[in-house]
């Protein structure tokens, strides 16, 4: 017990003789923490967003009094005519749903589509409807639904659109057009009703078929009209009619020549 005593002794007087180890520096455990994403930003809701039926084409015929060549005064354009080639596709201007497929003298192929707040829309002088479109389909904005022509009173390959009410009274479509409303009351109904002041005379490149009569028949009364005027100058002897182009459009001119009276040379008179 002697020799393990001193063999403890020893070995303790050895472990106090080492040097002290220097202390280890403690450091907190850093986590590398992903920041979270942001939240998206959720869009604001709309009740209703138009697009345009023929994107980057040109409203040739304003919503507005109008008075075409075989018109005898002016009457309400209630829509725009957009200008296109023949068979570009023609797009629905906002979410809806098909109420209407036909085809009238007037409007020619068209189709008439329901959206929110009681507004329709109605695309007119198509030269052809989709086999899918038909009445009852939802249809989302941008869809194709039919080609431009110019069936119908058409003066050339166009689009005539409109917007109408829920009254059906028709809206000026250029205060819809590339625009989103979140509610009601943001629709600019009560401005969209308002006529723009003032008759625009229409110039046009075709005359369609049913129209020419019209024109013939007011192009008489203009001559019989001119020759009554003038009796008082002699008999009428003859009638002459050119179509001259002004500024690129066609002018008539209607001119007229009578037997002088006794002691008078003959005379012609313009009429138009």
């Amino acid at each position: 017990m002697l020799g393990v005593s001193a063999a403890l002794m020893a070995f303790s007087v050895a472990q106090a003789a080492l040097p002290t180890p220097p202390p280890v520096p403690t450091r907190p455990i850093a986590y590398m923490v992903q920041p979270a994403a942001p939240a998206p930003v959720p869009e604001p809701a709309v009740l209703i967003a138009f697009s345009e039926p023929l994107p980057g084409q040109a409203i040739v015929s304003p919503f507005g009094r109008r008075q075409l060549p075989w018109e005898e005064q002016g009457r309400l354009h209630a829509g725009v005519d957009i200008a296109a080639d023949a068979g570009r596709p023609i797009l629905a201007a906002a979410d809806g749903v098909v109420v209407r497929v036909s085809q009238d003298g007037g409007y020619g192929r068209f189709v008439e589509m329901k959206h929110a707040e009681g507004l329709t829309t109605l695309y007119a002088h198509m030269g052809k409807v989709l086999p899918n479109i038909t009445a009852g389909v939802a249809v989302k904005a941008g869809t194709p639904i039919g080609l431009v022509g110019s069936t119908g009173s058409s003066t050339g390959a166009h689009l005539h659109f409109e917007i109408r009410d829920r009254q059906d009274r028709p809206l000026n479509p250029s205060l819809f057009l590339d625009r989103k409303f979140a509610t009601s009351d943001e629709l600019p109904l009560r401005a969209a009703l308002r006529t723009p002041r003032g008759t625009r005379v229409a110039f046009v490149s075709h005359i369609p078929a049913s129209k020419r009569g019209l024109m013939q028949a007011k192009l008489d009364a203009r001559t019989e009209g001119a020759a009554a005027a003038n009796t008082s100058s002699g008999n009428l002897d003859d009638v002459a009619v050119a179509v001259d182009k002004v500024a690129g459009r066609p002018h008539a001119r209607i001119s007229m020549v009578f037997s002088p009276k006794e002691n008078e040379a003959p005379r012609s008179d313009p009429a138009a």
